[in-house]
């Protein structure tokens, strides 16, 4: 039952923590604990829609060579025990989303809704199915922001969703090349049919593309700039180029079966996120001290 619910997948939650580092609430913690009940909440949620999916996909799992293994595909756990379990994580998500606001529980509700329409008919539509995961996360960032109550930037939801694009479709050129066969890749998921390789090839370069752009104009904006006094972030750019190229080598490559694997299993990645999130953190906190030291020295 634990597996059924795929705590590892869990990891994605995270970026609801984004608002309380952007948002300018890093030393409140109050601000940490309202974001990790968000999380929670999602957690419940996205467990609450995993199930869902994995009761749906059961027969066309057990023709995928690793999917087969799930608990519902190889008869490791009755449908009838998935869905309550499924009914107890969803109510569980929905109370903790209440606790702290009405625009929370709405978010958390539009997100469920967004993933079971995405399990029982979208998922099925090329090219909305991946806009469909990158709104997944834009949802969990804004559920942050809700949640210790400071604006939902618009920088928020255009990062996130370009940079979750790009990882969607780096999931499905993934997804291509572990599979490999077309007959299987047809009936496990038929919009790999039309995600071929060289179009695959494209919507990654594209997506990255704009991603990167999006994140330097957020840098440079004369809102962010106010806000936190620095545009600093700009020279964060050489490590953030470095994560997006080396996140689609592996999955164009089909090291990892799937983004979340990537992210929990390759050092290398995991290495430069961390130094990111460090020189992220420190241009937030420390720009003045920087920009007096740089004055002192001419």
């Amino acid at each position: 039952m634990i597996q059924l619910a795929r705590p590892g997948h869990w990891v994605k939650n995270i970026v609801v923590f984004m608002p309380v580092v952007f948002g300018m609430r890093m030393t409140h913690l109050d601000a940490w604990a309202q974001a990790g009940v968000a999380a929670a909440a999602f957690c419940f949620a996205s467990a609450f829609a995993y199930i869902i999916n994995d009761i749906k996909d059961r027969q066309s799992d057990r023709r995928h060579p690793l999917k087969k293994f799930r608990p519902l595909a190889c008869d490791k756990i009755s449908t009838q025990a998935a869905i309550a379990e499924a009914t107890v994580f969803l109510l569980i998500g929905v109370f903790l989303a209440r606790s702290l606001s009405v625009i929370l529980l709405l978010i958390v509700l539009l997100y469920v809704l967004l993933q079971t329409s995405y399990t029982f008919f979208l998922k099925h539509k090329a090219l909305i199915d991946v806009i469909c995961i990158a709104l997944g996360f834009v949802l969990r960032a804004a559920s942050g922001a809700v949640a210790i109550r400071v604006e939902i930037s618009p920088w928020l939801f255009i990062c996130m969703f370009t940079l979750c694009l790009f990882m969607g479709f780096c999931k499905r050129y993934s997804e291509v090349v572990t599979i490999g066969d077309a007959d299987i890749a047809q009936n496990h998921r038929p919009t790999l049919i039309e995600y071929t390789p060289e179009l695959l090839t494209h919507l990654i370069t594209l997506s990255a593309g704009i991603a990167v752009i999006a994140f330097l104009l957020y840098g440079l904006s004369e809102r962010t700039v106010a806000q936190f006094g620095t545009h600093y972030f700009i020279y964060t750019l050489p490590v953030a180029v470095y994560a997006v190229f080396r996140f689609a080598m592996l999955s164009m490559r089909g090291a990892y079966s799937g983004p979340t694997e990537l992210i929990l299993r390759d050092r290398p990645f995991q290495l430069t996120i961390l130094i990111w999130m460090v020189l992220i953190l420190v241009a937030i906190r420390f720009s003045s001290n920087i920009e007096s030291w740089i004055q002192s020295l001419y």
